[in-house]
């Protein structure tokens, strides 16, 4: 399939990149790592996102260029759709991005149902910037320091700073490579772990004043409510990394993360230890994502809401 893909880079000249919305460090640094690769080749290329990038990404090399209005469709030969299980993530746009003459999806999530003609799709590796490393390799292309330095973001944020199950000798060799590539590791980590808003840090405050236990201490309930973050002035994305902090609890299996996205409207984050399989309880709620690691939004009231929740836990045998 990689081949199918380079044969689609070398008779096109037209791309759009994109990715899903709430935007993470593998989106955005496998976006701008095939976007550099590209426009090295000579190509046109115009990376589109609905969100806004979190300013602790926007170091990343080509941060700047990419643009939050898309353009007619038909301007394009091919869209790259990256770390989407499926298109409605990306937004609003979703629906004119599939007028586009060829859409190929590269992606790792375990929830892809691999509908897609022209594809890359491999649960088992730890990121998609892991599969855009392979492409690029495929091409005999040298990466530079700005390429090495996206994608070796992408693979350290999906794996959480390789903490995470998905820390495969693959993924490790991979991040090798990149930083032989000239990506700094020291440097990467302090521009996105340490370099937080002060609004974020507040809301986390908020967050961790109403936590809450549940089965005896195995699941741990974070919620953000909308009237917080309007009050603190925070944005929605400074609620990434959240839901790992619960995982980090003494005696805590699993974590969620309820953020009201809208009036009683919450997209769940889940995050597990060892071989807890959460994957499945997102399918129950329509959502997805890894084994260790899904999401899905559901709406009502948040006690019933997280009520819902843990009895499915319970349900699926996960606690």
């Amino acid at each position: 399939m990689i081949d199918k893909i380079i044969e689609v880079v070398r008779q096109c000249q037209r791309f759009l990149i994109t990715s899903h919305v709430r935007l993470d460090g593998d989106a955005l640094g496998s976006e701008l790592a095939f976007y550099l690769v590209l426009k090295g080749l000579g190509k046109d290329v115009v990376v589109f996102n609905e969100d806004p990038t979190p300013e602790n990404y926007l170091f990343l090399p080509g941060a700047a260029e990419i643009t939050h209005h898309l353009e007619d469709p038909l301007l394009y030969e091919a869209a790259f759709l990256l770390d989407c299980s499926e298109l409605e993530r990306v937004g609003r746009e979703s629906g004119r991005i599939a007028g586009i003459g060829k859409v190929i999806n590269i992606d790792h999530h375990l929830s892809n149902d691999g509908c897609w003609e022209i594809k890359l799709l491999d649960p088992q590796a730890s990121s998609t910037g892991e599969l855009i490393w392979r492409i690029i390799k495929a091409m005999g292309i040298s990466p530079t320091v700005e390429v090495a330095t996206n994608l070796y973001t992408a693979i350290l944020t999906d794996t959480g700073s390789f903490h995470y199950s998905n820390t495969t000798p693959e993924a490790l060799k991979a991040a090798g490579e990149l930083v032989a590539h000239g990506a700094s590791p020291q440097w990467i980590s302090q521009n996105v772990y340490e370099n937080e808003p002060a609004e974020k840090m507040k809301l986390f405050g908020r967050v961790l004043d109403n936590l809450s236990l549940a089965e005896d201490g195995k699941v741990v309930m974070l919620t953000v409510r909308l009237r917080d973050i309007e009050e603190i002035g925070a944005k929605h994305y400074h609620t990434e990394g959240f839901v790992d902090a619960g995982r980090k609890m003494k005696g805590v299996l699993v974590s969620t993360l309820f953020t009201e996205t809208d009036e009683n409207v919450y997209k769940v984050s889940m995050r597990s230890k060892d071989d807890i399989d959460i994957e499945q309880v997102a399918r129950v709620f329509g959502g997805g994502g890894h084994r260790n690691a899904a999401a899905f939004r559901i709406e009502g009231k948040i006690e019933a809401v997280q009520k819902r929740v843990l009895e499915v836990l319970k349900s699926q045998g996960v606690v």
